[in-house]
């Protein structure tokens, strides 16, 4: 395996942080830009200080000087973002200033740096489609069947349309990959995060929550998650797009995803309130990753029940919950 140079943007998120982690233990050099003020948040996601920059995605001069300050970058892990639905909704001019304006600073580094990215995109981008999730959905099926429902689902789409504009017009080469409800260690909690870390907060803390009946998720643990994103460097082919998921077989409901966070913290139910399936929400989400499995060795190995129960451990740590 060839060291590559690497920047990882969004590098102490959730997933970068994850990301960092894996793909230094392969031997890369790697550098993590995120907005952290100081060295001891950085520690929290480095091994050392140095590797860790600060920078605003939305502000391409802050960009520009990292890319000034350190040796030219082989490849770009742009994952800096904002997450989330109704994020998106309160606080939609964060969202399009960092996933849009943001990835279009990313781009037009690229055309002028030629580095490789590797971009995130979601699972969202389907919208409501009803059928099999695979890739060519997004350019095979009218817009009517795969009609966004939010700005976080829009601003993904948006970026994808310009990592492909870019390739043609100038040449850039970037591989888009659409995450499918990844969760895991360093997934702290925020109102706005996916439902198993809301999940698995509220019930280590005694708080309510609902649960919507008559949704069918598949949920993927980071630690697979990343191993095939580190992956895309050694099996990088410039246009392609992944779906990265679990297993369609893991599939579940989402009650029967609460039930697993409540056995592994050791509680009943009497949290929860069931509640009718969200309106404007996908219920069931087929998704198709047999690309990745193809190209990027995907090969997920931990199911639900037991990346929940790691989580769980994680989450008692992190909040210092006895």
């Amino acid at each position: 395996m060839e060291t590559q140079r690497i920047l990882v943007t969004g590098g102490s998120g959730f997933i970068g942080t994850n990301l960092v982690k894996e793909l230094k233990s392969r031997g890369h050099e790697v550098l993590a830009c995120d907005l952290l003020h100081h060295e001891g948040e950085a520690d929290l996601y480095s091994d050392s200080y140095s590797d860790y920059v600060r920078g605003d995605v939305r502000n391409y001069r802050q960009m520009e000087r990292i890319f000034e300050d350190n040796d030219k970058f082989d490849y770009v892990y742009h994952l800096a973002g904002e997450y989330g639905r109704w994020n998106g909704e309160g606080y939609y001019e964060n969202l399009w200033q960092t996933n849009v304006i943001g990835l279009k600073n990313m781009i037009r580094l690229q055309e002028r740096l030629d580095f490789r990215m590797i971009s995130f995109s979601s699972a969202e981008v389907y919208g409501d489609y009803d059928g099999i999730m695979d890739e060519d959905v997004m350019v095979s099926r009218p817009i009517s069947e795969t009609y966004q429902m939010n700005d976080y689902a829009i601003s993904k789409w948006a970026g994808e349309l310009m990592c492909m504009n870019s390739a043609t017009m100038f040449g850039t080469e970037t591989v888009r990959v659409r995450p499918v409800n990844c969760y895991g260690p360093h997934d702290v909690y925020s109102p706005y995060k996916g439902f198993i870390p809301i999940f698995i907060y509220k019930a280590l803390h005694g708080l309510p929550y609902s649960v919507h009946m008559g949704h069918r998720r598949i949920i993927d643990y980071v630690e697979d998650t990343v191993r095939t994103f580190a992956n895309i460097v050694d099996n990088f082919i410039p246009g392609e797009v992944y779906n990265v998921g679990s297993r369609q077989e893991w599939e579940r409901d989402i009650k029967q995803y609460s039930d697993m966070v409540l056995d592994a913290v050791g509680i009943d139910d009497s949290l929860v309130t069931y509640t009718p399936a969200e309106d404007f929400t996908t219920k069931v989400k087929t998704i198709d990753f047999s690309k990745a499995i193809r190209d990027l060795k995907h090969d997920p190995k931990v199911p639900p029940e037991e990346g929940i129960k790691r989580t769980v451990e994680w989450m008692k740590d992190y909040y210092r919950i006895e």
